[in-house]
């Protein structure tokens, strides 16, 4: 049972949430309450629902039951004050629109889409890219760019919305080390802002590291809370079952940094 929440300060509060597809669930009884300005990771195995998980959210599948609140409204009341990145493999990236008119997608929250955007948009619209270093890129159609820098680009989108959530899924997939780099630099500057993040993440070695609140989930949610306490051998045991042998220096690495706390 949930202990009470206090919505009007609980940035995204999901209650006995279940999501299924062809009547198969792949979320079940989810209970969730994020808490303000954390860098929350959300971690588990492939089919765990954790991309499904962000898009209940925002209302992109339907929910068999339960429902999402976000800061004590439903999200259609809501959208304005989140920003989403998507993963890179769902995007058309042959659309024929260059970086620059990407990022300014995120003022429309703001000014509608039948005002054109105006000399401000534009002016936050290229402080994001400087933000994102891909000021050199705002003219470059999206399909004429890395990798690394299609996703600088929709980070960039994110952060011209300047909104108070931040859904990511797996933003660092597939991105070098050097995006890696600016985009975790990135999302620490909007912690510090007191924003309020939540991330899709795979790479079990960099959880210490990079968020301070942490989601299990398979399915269910395993557990939830301060990193340090929810990132444990027994918890990624009941994350990853028996596949958790291949994420064995992970744990070790995990047992090791708490030792050293």
């Amino acid at each position: 049972m949930l202990h009470a929440v206090d919505e009007s300060v609980t940035p995204i509060h999901i209650h006995d949430m279940t999501v299924a597809y062809h009547k198969k669930p792949v979320l079940w009884d989810v209970d969730l309450a994020v808490p303000e300005g954390k860098l929350v990771g959300v971690v588990g195995p492939n089919g765990a629902g954790k991309s499904t998980m962000i898009k209940a959210i925002m209302d992109l599948v339907p929910k068999a039951s339960g429902w999402v609140h976000i800061y004590g409204k439903p999200y259609s009341r809501m959208r304005q004050v989140i920003g989403y990145v998507p993963q890179r493999e769902s995007v058309d990236w042959d659309f024929p629109i260059n970086a620059l008119d990407v990022v300014l997608m995120g003022r429309y929250g703001h000014i509608g889409w039948v005002r054109r955007p105006d000399k401000i948009d534009r002016e936050l619209a290229e402080e994001a890219l400087e933000k994102v270093g891909m000021t050199d890129f705002g003219h470059r159609q999206i399909n004429q760019l890395s990798g690394g820098q299609q996703q600088r680009v929709f980070l960039a989108r994110a952060l011209a919305q300047d909104a108070q959530i931040y859904l990511m899924d797996e933003p660092f997939a597939g991105v070098d080390a050097a995006t890696e780099r600016a985009i975790i630099d990135i999302l620490m500057d909007l912690r510090a802002r007191k924003k309020t993040m939540l991330v899709v993440h795979h790479d079990l070695h960099t959880v210490n590291q990079y968020f301070d609140w942490l989601v299990l989930i398979n399915m269910r949610i395993v557990a939830a809370g301060e990193t340090k306490d929810v990132f444990t051998d027994d918890n990624l045991n009941k994350t990853y079952g028996g596949r958790l042998t291949v994420l064995s220096e992970a744990a070790q690495a995990v047992a090791h940094h708490q030792r050293g706390l």
